[in-house]
């Protein structure tokens, strides 16, 4: 009878067992799900960018008071957003004087090349890739939408277990902005940042490249044509700042895939050299190759212009906008000569041996002498650039393939000008010079006998034609007829190699005029030169120069700016040569002179003695000039006003006694 009931209730139990264990099933992995918080770049719909300290040790040398010490760290961008981020752009604000020794998978947006000094900060790009797909894009591939930079460098005072964070990072894409970075434990440093509201980015998104950007000077790379093994690039330089310039420009960039030049028109490398190329695995695998007429095989090399004469040569020129001297002139001067081109024929190395392998050089550079300084951005990928079709008829030809190089004059803290203005007034017949060192001065303590801190002694004006080195009995002489003090041991010169002398002129009524000289005191001729003078007030009221060819410049908004060019048949500015008696006189200047003049019309309230008739800024060739700190005045003219009514009082009083 008892076996029955336990019969039934027996199948109810594990049934009622088994019922009550899946909802309990259930309830344990959504109590799991729950545990285990979405990290914070999961919480970011933007673009996610974290620097994290893997790492690091001390190096030698032992220095308590400077110890070096090696990091290792990973600055991590992932694009949590809708749409591609193109071309991504990092800033590391650096704290510890930080020197970078290398960074995978990026370069440095300045074009410098490593090992580096970044202790002010430094802004990553990405390379190869420089752009970042969207989860929706490819399904939640994280190889697509994020990059890893590993960074290996210097930093100094911060010792392990302390970890040497930077101050912040952020996206500095154009359309993106970001809160300040917030740092997560111990080694982390994060940040979020999301698109700009205020920023039309549909052209980026909708395109397929992104659009050509402004700046000083651009610099084009195209592919023109391309085969498995080689390509064929032209590179075109476009001056675009109205102050811009170069002279005898040299071009230089970095292989990244062991790429080298055989031929070139329009340009050469300033060092022809193939040893790189027999002595690595370009030889071995290009065996059929004669590199004895290879012209470049360095990893950087230095690109130079041809002279004049090479324009016409069917090898070495024939091509337009070349072979001008390495001369980069403003449109404003000559819009010809404003452009600069070449081609040559790139040799590629596997595993890049087919006809779309196409990888730019990174890290660009150019310079020019006594130009402006200029920072070049890494090489951007841009829609294909349009030519005239080579066959004469009315259509157009594509490139392969296009990148577009933007550098803008900068600069550098620890430059100095090469070049100097003097001041001089009517009411004054003392000059004042150019600063102490207005152009650097020797490092070297020892051999140099001359102060670097005193202020230049006033000059005579007879002192402006002659050398610095034979000034020193003009200027003691006027320094004695003046009373002044003349500091022991006197200070140094100016060690330009191109002065301006602003000469305050005349002032009434109705205008006033200046006088301007143009010296060069070095050993290099300057042919189209220019010079550029910002004034804050005068400038409206600017008419005409006399022996100059001048204009004024609207430049951002401001018509401020005087640009003053040679004649034609006087826009060549000579070197400094000899004396007519080399062995008594002193070396003369290349010299060119101009008397300008302005009204007061359209400047009512001018003081032109009194500040408002002097230059603010100077520009020769494009570089800015060192000016003076202070202006002439009138005070000795009173004196002399003065002192001419005192003499004259006898004679008055002679005549009054006579009558």
């Amino acid at each position: 009878m008892d076996s029955a009931p336990n019969f039934i209730l027996l199948p109810l139990l594990l049934l009622s067992l088994l019922l009550a264990s899946i909802p309990l099933t259930t309830s344990q992995s959504a109590a799991d799900t729950n545990s285990s918080s979405p990290s914070d770049s999961d919480l970011c719909n933007g673009v996610f960018v974290s620097y994290t300290y893997t790492k690091g040790s001390k190096i030698p040398p032992n220095d308590s008071s400077n110890q070096p010490y090696r990091f290792e760290s990973v600055v991590t961008v992932l694009n949590n957003g809708r749409d591609e981020l193109k071309s991504w752009h990092v800033f590391v604000k650096f704290s510890h004087r930080e020197i970078l020794v290398s960074a995978s998978n990026a370069v440095l947006s300045d074009g410098s090349s490593l090992p580096l000094s970044v202790e002010n900060g430094t802004v990553f790009a990405g390379y190869p890739s420089s752009d970042l797909k969207s989860a929706i894009q490819t399904a939640g591939d994280v190889t697509q939408m994020q990059a890893s930079v590993e960074l290996v460098g210097t930093q100094f005072g911060v010792a392990p277990p302390n970890v040497p964070l930077p101050k912040n990072i952020s996206l500095v894409t154009d359309g993106w902005k970001c809160p300040k970075a917030t740092q997560k434990g111990k080694n982390v440093l994060q940040v979020c940042c999301m698109p700009d509201p205020e920023f039309n980015n549909t052209e980026i998104i909708d395109n397929e490249f992104l659009p050509r950007q402004n700046g000083d000077l651009t610099i084009m790379y195209d592919v023109i044509r391309s085969y498995s093994s080689n390509y064929m690039a032209q590179v075109t330089m476009e001056n675009h700042n109205p102050l811009g310039r170069l002279d005898n420009w040299k071009l230089s960039f970095d292989w990244m895939r062991d790429e080298f030049i055989d031929t070139m028109t329009g340009a050469y490398p300033s060092l022809v050299d193939s040893s790189d190329c027999i002595d690595g695995p370009q030889a071995k695998y290009y065996q059929a190759l004669d590199f004895s007429n290879v012209l470049s095989c360095a990893r950087r090399p230095t690109i130079i212009d041809l002279p004049l004469t090479k324009y016409n040569d069917s090898v070495f020129g024939f091509k337009p906008y070349c072979c001008r001297n390495g001369t980069i002139l403003p449109k404003s001067m000559d819009p010809s000569k404003s452009i600069s081109a070449f081609q040559m024929q790139v040799y590629k190395m596997p595993p890049d041996l087919n006809i779309s392998a196409l990888s730019p050089p990174q890290n660009w550079r150019i310079t020019g002498s006594l130009n402006p300084d200029y920072k070049c951005g890494p090489p951007v990928r841009v829609s294909p650039s349009q030519f005239v079709d080579p066959s004469g008829l009315p259509s157009n030809k594509t490139a392969f393939a296009s990148w577009q190089v933007v550098c803008n004059i900068t600069q550098q803290k620890d430059t100095s000008p090469r070049c100097c203005v003097s001041f001089s007034a009517y009411f004054n017949d003392s000059i004042i010079p150019c600063k102490t060192c207005a152009c650097g001065c020797s490092s070297n303590r020892a051999s140099r006998t001359c102060s670097t801190t005193s202020p230049a002694l006033l000059l005579p004006q007879q002192a402006l034609l002659v050398p610095f080195e034979n000034r020193t009995e003009l200027t003691l002489a006027w320094s004695y007829l003046k009373h002044r003090p003349v500091p022991n041991p006197m200070p140094c010169g100016d060690n330009c190699g191109v002065s301006i002398n602003w000469h305050l002129a005349t002032d009434y009524r109705g205008g006033w005029t200046a006088r301007v000289t143009v010296f060069n005191w070095g050993e290099t001729n300057f042919p189209d030169w220019f010079t550029a003078i910002q004034m804050k007030k005068a400038a409206p009221g600017f008419e005409k120069a006399y022996s100059f060819n001048a204009t004024a410049l609207d430049i951002n908004g401001e018509n401020n700016t005087i640009f003053m060019e040679g004649l034609p048949g006087l826009n060549y500015l000579v070197a400094e040569r000899d004396g007519d008696n080399p062995l008594k006189n002193p070396r003369v200047p290349g010299k060119q002179q101009s008397v300008i003049s302005f009204t007061k019309k359209l400047t009512p309230g001018i003081n032109v003695p009194g500040g408002d008739g002097f230059p603010s800024k100077v520009f020769f060739n494009g570089e800015e000039c060192s000016l003076p700190s202070i202006f002439p005045t009138s005070n000795g003219n009173k004196l002399r006003h003065i002192s001419a009514i005192l003499l004259a009082l006898p004679v008055l009083a002679l005549l009054i006694l006579r009558v």
